[in-house]
């Protein structure tokens, strides 16, 4: 797709957000841009954080360079301003009072020492939503701590269930807690932004990072609350006979023939094995092979092993996936990132988008939204703002709306 062909309508066009977040925010902004708002992100001189993280273009770190910050902020127009100085700030307010939404991530208290807080704000806009996201919320004994993804993953309990059960928890790959909140957090902002539509009032968002990797949890508090059951990790181990992740010609592919919701499938996959001529089948047959309980021993698991082990390594996840699939028998190919870049599901939604002059003059290619809205499509805008893009155009565009509602507020004087 096109980044910049034109669309007829844009389900949040009319919007403005002001980002004044890093990583915290900068994906919940990216969601509202690319669905039509005009959103402005805020960048102290230096650069955001963001900016400073890696992984860069070509390995060489840049202000410029940074793949994470190209992608957390496409779609969005870019200032700089110096929040601690009273001249910027006096800038931030007269933008502010155009705007609907604000998203910040700054430590609870800061922006209200700066004159920027909810309060100082609903005062220059009574219908302004404020999002602050942060580690741990605005209150409580947690409130004045910092925490990194890996915090938050920890504090949330989603942690220790990640990894394998002989070693200490492993982080999942790509700051999950940090986008839970940044998700949660534009979820809540539409919410509001509604209310504030329909009523004219608006109010701050207090969306804490522990608390939504919290909610990812799924059942483990409830099989705690339950049963006094603790999950624990499972990476690496196979919990039933059958059922796993297994290696075979050009990776792994996850089988789940056997255990727990997967007995129907037994008997489907021991006909596929004996179709395809597996040497050693007829060792998966036997009544024990029907109970749980037998497919939860090691016994079970080393025979499982030994037969299917061989006959998977001489064919490809594809080979698997597919007659799996025929027999419907639930076997799924474990995809690696130059897997799902070639991914035929994917390439047909046209998933993944080419934005020209990405970052630093080079095409990007980056994943699109996991949504397709029929009337008001999803687009890329624009590639992530260079630092200070954008200052001049936002301060002359905000000076032209102030003189334009100035002569507005004129003629309806001289009408009264």
């Amino acid at each position: 797709m096109d980044y910049l062909r034109d669309m007829s309508a844009h389900s949040l066009e009319g919007l403005r957000v002001i980002d004044l977040s890093g990583a915290l925010g900068n994906y919940a902004g990216k969601l509202f841009a690319e669905l039509g708002a005009d959103v402005v992100l805020v960048e102290p001189p230096g650069g955001s954080p963001l900016r400073h993280e890696g992984p860069f273009l070509d390995d060489i770190p840049g202000l410029e360079r940074s793949l994470a910050f190209a992608y957390h902020n496409t779609s969005k127009r870019g200032i700089t301003l110096d929040l601690n100085a009273e001249a910027d700030r006096a800038k931030l307010k007269r933008l502010l009072a155009t705007a609907d939404l604000v998203i910040e991530t700054e430590r609870p208290g800061v922006m209200s020492e700066r004159g920027l807080g909810y309060a100082d704000l609903v005062k220059i806009r009574p219908s302004l939503v404020m999002l602050s996201i942060t580690p741990f919320g605005q209150t409580g004994p947690y409130a004045q701590y910092q925490a990194e993804d890996i915090v938050a993953l920890a504090l949330g309990g989603m942690l220790y269930l990640g990894g394998y059960p002989d070693t200490a928890p492993i982080r999942v790959h790509g700051d999950q807690g940090i986008l839970c909140a940044n998700m949660y957090g534009a979820v809540a902002g539409i919410i509001a932004l509604w209310h504030a539509e329909a009523n004219g009032e608006g109010e701050h968002l207090d969306v804490s990072m522990q608390e939504s990797v919290v909610m990812a949890l799924e059942n483990a508090v409830q099989f705690y609350d339950l049963e006094k059951t603790v999950r624990r990790r499972w990476a690496g181990e196979q919990r039933f006979a059958g059922t796993g992740v297994y290696a075979c010609e050009d990776g792994y592919v996850f089988l789940m023939a056997g255990g727990i919701g997967a007995n129907r499938f037994w008997s489907r996959t021991l006909d596929w094995f004996a179709e395809e001529g597996m040497v050693g089948v007829e060792r998966l047959h036997g009544p024990e092979w029907a109970t749980v309980e037998f497919l939860k021993s090691e016994e079970a698991k080393r025979i499982f092993s030994e037969v299917f082990d061989p006959w998977a390594l001489r064919r490809s996840k594809a080979q698997l996936y597919h007659a799996g699939q025929a027999r419907k028998i639930p076997i799924a190919p474990v995809s690696s990132p130059k897997d799902i870049l070639e991914n035929k599901q994917l390439q047909s939604r046209g998933h993944f988008v080419e934005v020209p002059d990405g970052i630093a003059g080079h095409a990007l290619r980056m994943p699109g939204a996991p949504y397709k809205l029929s009337e008001t499509p999803w687009q890329i805008q624009r590639p992530a703002p260079r630092l200070g893009e954008h200052n001049v155009e936002i301060l002359s565009i905000l000076d032209h709306e102030e003189a334009t509602e100035t002569s507005h507020a004129e003629a309806r004087e001289l009408s009264l």
